[in-house]
């Protein structure tokens, strides 16, 4: 078998094309095998790191090396090439290379920060009644955007002081309810209101279009993006639904009691909200500023 690194790396890429991967995957792992192709074809030890285990590690450990320090990629970026080597070698039949990934910083998912809660709940007062209800039950819910694009006129049941949202599929087909604060049942009573007048009987679904068919997550999505533009901001529904859950931890509440509400099954998953933000590490630094 010919182990001559530019082949080798074109009999790759051509049969990455038929592997069960993801489109974008499959573009990733080509530009990064391709790269590294590139990378080994200047090595001394080239045509050895195609064939013996031993010469594959060290190979690997140096392109490792040589994108961190000449290249200066981030963590991440180095893991997803190493990501693709390792399936370059697999493909010519010798395994994953022995290489430590690099560690990442443990971060909270993106959340927005008070202010900018204020300014995407200001823009909802200029929003129709459908919208506003949309963003702030997203907001003040925790639901995934397939969760709310799910629902029926039947799943919120509400009266005069409290109001329960009945979440019957969520994420591993979980059922859960989800109480409803004083803003989201007032958002929602308002397009009830005028969705019960207009709407066919026989259509159940809380949001829906113009048409009276039931909104796809697509139109949701969009809803959300023109919503937020109007505050200046850029976001989806997944991190309205990461603000919730980190208001929630932050605020104090139990970490089983919001892994409930949000419909995680881990409670692992619900701890990474009580890990420090981009922000959090900001203000400690800019805490430390002394006065001369």
């Amino acid at each position: 078998m010919d182990r001559d690194v530019p082949d080798a790396v074109a009999r790759y890429i051509e049969d990455l094309q038929r592997a069960p991967l993801a489109a974008r995957t499959r573009e990733a792992y080509a530009g990064h095998v391709g790269a590294y192709g590139r990378w080994l074809t200047g090595q001394a030890d080239a045509a050895a790191a195609l064939a013996e285990p031993r010469a594959r590690d060290h190979a690997a450990r140096d392109f490792k090396r040589h994108l961190k320090v000449e290249q200066a990629w981030k963590p991440a970026s180095v893991n997803l090439a190493l990501a693709a080597v390792d399936h370059f070698n697999r493909f010519l039949g010798l395994g994953a290379a022995n290489v430590t990934r690099e560690p990442l910083a443990q971060s909270a998912p993106r959340a927005l920060a008070a202010d900018e809660q204020r300014a995407l709940l200001r823009a909802t007062e200029d929003s129709k009644p459908r919208d506003r209800a949309i963003v702030v039950l997203l907001l003040y819910t925790a639901l995934r955007l397939s969760e709310l694009v799910a629902l029926d006129v039947a799943d919120a049941r509400m009266s005069a002081r409290k109001g329960t949202l009945v979440v019957r599929s969520g994420k591993g087909d979980v059922y859960r309810e989800v109480p409803l604060n004083r803003p989201v049942r007032e958002t929602l009573e308002a397009w009830l209101e005028i969705s019960s007048q207009r709407i066919d009987a026989q259509e159940p679904a809380l949001f829906v279009g113009p048409k009276g068919q039931r909104l796809s997550a697509r139109a949701v999505d969009m809803v959300i993006r023109k919503t937020a533009g109007r505050a200046g901001l850029e976001l989806s529904a997944h991190v309205l639904r990461h603000t919730c859950v980190t208001n929630l931890v932050r605020s104090g509440n139990d970490i089983v009691l919001v892994a409930e509400l949000a419909g995680h099954r881990r409670l692992e998953t619900t701890r990474r909200y009580s890990l420090p933000s981009a922000a959090d590490r900001q203000a400690a630094m800019d805490g430390l500023e002394i006065e001369p």
